[in-house]
């Protein structure tokens, strides 16, 4: 059983690392020739093109000058603890004991603008770049067509076809796979909470499930569709009636 996720924009550079392991990108040589394409855009492109204001337009472009191979340990970071939104506060990989780290590291993958696919340990360098982005690579008109093809494969012969795949990226970066050509199951669990005597998806919460249900498939060797509906962590719990396909399973509190 293996995970997907989607990246974080926030970022954190600061926090002292409890390790000295890490691993490097496999898709590097593809994340060059990203950023010679962003790193011909200036400020302002950036905003328009990012719809981000003229401090985070500056600072991204300064980002994309930066961009210098070969990663190192001192120019780059490990993606678990860089990336800090909300998926990244449910696992809370600086609470991880080595084990759990390791199992991380084999059983976790997160997608990526600029990087394609990430292991847990990947260095990365400090970046801003959605899937959804409207920039054209080469013959390639955005970044879904950039890397589909590519991070499809990758994950076919990363997997078995007897695994299963939960997917608990978002839908824009769900949607760089070409769900038709995995040869793996895929499930893809929802989390929904009481408001206003409703069952909603409401997307803060939602993100945190996401990295709670990651770290407790970690933590408790989870390695089937069944270890999964135990998911219970801050109050969820599988709800059977809820939950309208088996690879959908849904989970509310």
């Amino acid at each position: 059983m293996k995970f997907i996720i989607s990246p974080a924009k926030s970022l954190d550079f600061e926090t002292a690392l409890p390790t000295t392991q890490y691993s490097e990108p496999v898709f590097l040589d593809q994340s060059k020739t990203i950023n010679t394409t962003l790193a011909k855009k200036k400020p302002s492109d950036l905003g328009a093109l990012m719809h981000i204001s003229d401090k985070l337009s500056q600072l991204n472009w300064q980002r994309n000058q930066d961009f210098s191979l070969p990663f190192t340990p001192a120019n780059a970071r490990p993606a678990i603890y860089t990336f800090s939104g909300d998926v990244y506060q449910g696992i809370d990989v600086f609470s991880m004991n080595q084990k759990e780290v390791n199992a991380l590291q084999n059983q976790l993958h997160i997608l990526s603008g600029l990087y394609g696919i990430l292991k847990p340990l990947d260095l990365i360098q400090a970046y801003r770049l959605e899937m959804g982005t409207s920039l054209a690579i080469g013959t390639h008109n955005s970044l879904y067509g950039f890397w589909k093809n590519t991070l499809t494969a990758h994950l076919n012969e990363q997997m078995e076809a007897s695994e299963i795949l939960v997917n608990l990226a978002s839908n824009e970066y769900f949607s760089a796979l070409n769900s038709k050509e995995l040869n793996m199951q895929v499930m893809s669990p929802v989390f929904k909470d009481w408001k206003n005597d409703k069952l909603k998806i409401i997307s803060f919460y939602a993100k945190k499930a996401r990295g709670l249900m990651v770290r407790y498939a970690i933590q408790n060797n989870i390695q089937d569709l069944e270890g999964i509906l135990g998911f219970n962590l801050e109050g969820y719990a599988y709800s059977p009636d809820e939950t309208k396909d088996p690879m959908t399973p849904v989970f509310v509190r």
